[in-house]
């Protein structure tokens, strides 16, 4: 077995292919939020293999337990199963669909997909398209029509000549639609796909479990490793957590736009969201444990950004966060990732599951005094301001 001095002087051995055959294997289950049991299914018997005790929520939100040596102060790593999709909003009288979206993504992305309608009596295949389709019809209209959902239907790949056909095809309003996710993975590292948000985030969990457990890595505290099923919407983690955790990193997405600092490379380290500022000192230790460890590391402040990390603060979990994110190109579009940055944060998570407490006074939700109580940095003359009572 591994301890935590050893591991100070390892490296980590990450299973590329294993990450990747995980990550195409969720791929290709959908999951839009609503419709995420058969990819609950799925992690739920991975994370049995790999040896964990798997519990689910009602609805099917994961909480898989590895053993430490005490309960508390106990680590969570969370990342969501759920991705964007639609919803049949309307039958409409030339036989197509009009559709609302399944979280907050543009339909500039949605033209021209490939999907998958899930009715009473089967799944239909067809493609969203914007009102205006056809050049030789509409002429210059085609590029002057506006971009949005009320602008955009889903011809299905069936005899629907009408709302009747469709009907008779068991499609009714409130269906869930599943965006087909066109997966590549080329040679040189990069993967470009729909849903990585946050299907990577899943598989490098998996493979950081994996390499634990391959390598019998112990822990001074449990670990849970948490999977959601509506981050997408909004509520992600908010009833997925025990009183035991007292720290939760979450795993998902960063942005590799112009005016951020996120990066296809290494590890993105998000210092705010659109929440406000993660934990100062959760994201300190998780910053210097990539210069222990020689992994790449830059941090980003995400403007219109919410993670996990933020439904569970909101349902009243007094809980430190932090969020470790891949960066991706064109989030919630069609992305791009590289496996480097996927490999990165999974052997982050391996040395951050594996690492000391340093905050013992977190074993319990309150505390009377200032006993064990944090410094945050301060000068000396701020410091003889405020001596340390303990």
């Amino acid at each position: 077995m591994f301890c935590h001095h050893y591991l100070m002087e390892f490296a980590i051995q990450i299973d590329a292919d294993y990450l990747v055959a995980r990550l195409k294997a969720l791929l290709a289950i959908p999951s839009p939020t609503g419709f995420t049991d058969e990819t609950v299914r799925y992690t739920a018997r991975e994370l049995q293999r790999l040896g964990l005790e798997v519990v689910l929520t009602r609805r099917g939100a994961i909480r898989a337990r590895r053993p430490g040596n005490a309960r508390r102060p106990a680590r969570g790593i969370v990342s969501h199963l759920d991705t964007l999709g639609a919803q049949v909003k309307l039958l409409k009288p030339n036989g197509r669909l009009e559709l609302v979206s399944i979280g907050h993504w543009s339909a500039r992305f949605a033209e021209g997909a490939r999907v998958s309608v899930f009715s009473s009596k089967g799944t239909y295949r067809g493609s969203i398209l914007p009102l205006k389709a056809s050049g030789h019809t509409y002429n210059e209209e085609v590029d002057t029509q506006p971009t949005g959902w009320p602008h955009v239907e889903m011809r299905v790949d069936a005899l629907a000549r009408d709302r009747d056909d469709l009907v008779q095809l068991g499609i009714d309003v409130g269906d869930i639609v599943a965006v087909d996710p066109a997966p590549e993975f080329l040679d040189n590292g990069f993967i470009v796909s729909r849903h990585l948000d946050d299907k990577a985030g899943v598989a490098t969990m998996l493979a950081a479990l994996e390499a634990m457990q391959r390598l019998d890595v112990q822990t001074q505290v449990d670990t849970y490793w948490i999977f959601t099923i509506g981050e997408e919407v909004g509520v992600g983690a908010s009833a997925a957590l025990v009183a035991d955790i007292a720290s939760l990193v979450a795993v998902d997405n960063g942005t590799t736009a112009p005016g951020q600092n996120s990066s296809e490379f290494g590890v993105t380290l998000a210092m705010a969201d659109q929440t406000g500022p993660f934990d100062y000192h959760l994201s300190k230790k998780l910053f210097e444990l990539c210069g222990e460890h020689d992994i790449p590391v830059q941090k980003d402040v995400f403007r219109f950004y919410r993670s996990d990390a933020a439904s569970a603060i909101e349902a009243g979990h007094d809980v430190r966060t932090a969020l470790l994110a891949f960066g991706v190109d064109a989030s919630h579009g069609y992305e791009r990732i590289h496996l480097n940055a996927l490999i990165s944060i999974a052997r982050l998570l391996v040395h951050y599951a594996a690492s000391e407490v340093q905050i013992e006074r977190d074993a319990t939700e309150t505390a009377e005094g200032l006993k064990g109580f944090t410094h945050q940095k301060m000068s000396q003359a701020e410091q003889d301001l405020t001596p340390d009572e303990d």
